[in-house]
């Protein structure tokens, strides 16, 4: 075959410079969390982590809620109570990154929904300082999306929904409920399928049916064939809970699962990877495809665990998509990572193929709170010497350069170059990486043969070598043109 070699000016660079691609950095994403909390630990243990992404994550507002597991109470004292263990960690995280609201500022933030559950707590009487507190939002002159994350159930948003379709106009509740993103950990009331099916312009992201086949669940999942070591008992309370100041500390044990409730933030996390208005394309928060699942999918009839009717979905959403993946594993000699021989598929494999990243992220941001910039680890700055997309035609010869990327303190980098098929417009549509070495800074590679025009996803990964390691990429997407 005769291969045409493709200049973007990035194959000058080798001799005269790197050619970096301009990027504007995105701005945060603006959040509010509903939250059971004291309904099962691992609220508290997703809120200790998420304030040590509160300068990354714009969080506007936490809202104690109910849900099938607490439906009575609320409990807004437990949230300041996290809040005021960041306070006094919060000026040591500020030596490491900028932009960490203080703990009064938070604490001002803080709201609850009403202590009933479900649609009894959705009415002409059901108001909230939580559902005011959504509106008010929404009402802000923000071109943002609003996204909510939802840790219990969502009856404070479902009343938020129903106060804007009595008093706005048609027009208006359009426009409003467009500015909505939810991220809902399934559905833990029966306000779920009210809101989905009552609102069909609304986004949302939910595994319906029963928790086992959630993708959230991956989180904590056990996955024989792989090292499951940073998702370990000990492992947290290694690196989280003890010796790691009064935030740590404020960390539970788990009782049920860990964490149960951080991938409904974890895609907003700026890394390189999460692209939050793309589900579709795979993140930390996992991968998911705009489908309407079908009554036997998600067992129509049966109830999700505590007693939440299961009910056919009557549009579209944001929900289960399978990745097939093989894990990276070392070697001691030779080619210093490869693949592995063993593949797994499904859709929580769209998640636990990130967690040792997201892990590590979260042992080192836990350093920050009692280290100083010099004692802990801040992760790598990935760079492209070409456009973060660009065309090329079938056949064609094209390089992926990582050049220019640097670490902050000064660490030795890995590199990995690996194609994301199912991000791509079709996951028939694959390059050969062959023999070829993928974990170097750059790398050759040939366009397929296309009869239409297709787009493949490749994720450059960068580690570096300090404690934790720690992860950031970037994406790439090339458009694939047949001859």
């Amino acid at each position: 075959m005769r291969y045409r070699l493709i200049a973007f000016g990035f194959f000058f660079a080798a001799t005269t410079g790197v050619v970096v691609a301009d990027e504007a950095p995105s701005p945060r994403q603006r959040m509010v969390v509903l939250t059971d909390i004291e309904a099962d630990p691992d609220d508290t243990q997703s809120l200790v982590r998420l304030l040590l992404y509160a300068n990354s994550i714009d969080i506007q507002a936490i809202v104690a809620t109910t849900s099938v597991h607490q439906k009575t109470r609320i409990a807004p004292e437990s949230i300041r109570k996290v809040i005021d263990a960041y306070g006094r960690i919060q000026p040591n995280l500020t030596q490491h990154e900028k932009g960490f609201p203080t703990a009064q500022s938070l604490n001002a933030r803080v709201t609850e929904g009403l202590p009933l559950y479900g649609m009894t707590g959705v009415g002409d009487d059901k108001d909230s300082p939580g559902s005011r507190r959504i509106i008010e939002l929404l009402d802000n002159e923000d071109d943002r999306p609003l996204w909510i994350s939802v840790w219990g159930g969502p009856n404070t948003l479902a009343q938020s929904l129903y106060r804007i379709r009595k008093e706005r106009s048609a027009e208006e509740t359009k426009r409003l409920v467009s500015k909505l993103r939810v991220y809902t950990i399934s559905d833990q009331d029966d306000s779920g399928i009210w809101i989905r099916n009552e609102f069909p312009g609304l986004s949302y992201i939910v595994s319906p049916g029963r928790y086992e086949r959630s993708t959230w669940g991956a989180i904590n999942q056990v996955i024989d064939g792989i090292d499951n070591t940073t998702i370990s008992n000990q492992w947290l309370a290694d690196n989280i809970q003890q010796s790691h100041g009064p935030l740590g500390a404020q960390y539970p044990d788990t009782a049920w699962g860990m964490e149960g409730d951080t991938p409904a933030y974890l895609g907003l996390i700026p890394n390189g990877l999460n692209v939050p208005e793309r589900p579709d394309w795979g993140g930390w928060g996992g991968r998911y495809e705009l489908s309407q699942p079908t009554d036997k999918e998600i067992q129509v009839g049966r109830e999700v665990q505590g007693g939440v009717p299961i009910k056919s979905e009557t549009r579209p959403i944001w929900t289960n998509a399978d990745d097939t993946f093989a894990p990276r594993v070392f070697q001691e000699h030779k080619r210093a990572e490869r693949p592995d021989k063993t593949t797994h598929s499904g859709n929580r494999v769209t998640l636990w193929r990130w967690r040792d990243d997201f892990q590590n992220d979260f042992a080192a941001r836990m350093d920050w709170s009692l280290k100083k910039y010099a004692d802990a680890n801040h992760p790598p700055r990935p760079q492209l010497a070409h456009p973060e997309t660009f065309t090329v035609k079938s056949g064609d010869r094209f390089r992926l350069d990582a050049g220019g990327t640097t670490d902050p303190d000064g660490d030795s980098l890995s590199y990995t170059w690996m194609q994301y098929p199912e991000a791509g417009s079709s996951s028939d549509v694959k390059v050969d990486f062959g023999i070829f070495p993928e974990n170097v800074y750059q790398v050759n590679r040939v366009a397929p043969d296309v009869s239409k025009s297709e787009t493949m996803h490749f994720i450059l990964k960068v580690t570096d070598k300090g404690t934790p390691p720690l992860t950031r990429y970037k994406r790439v997407i090339v458009t694939v043109e047949p001859k």
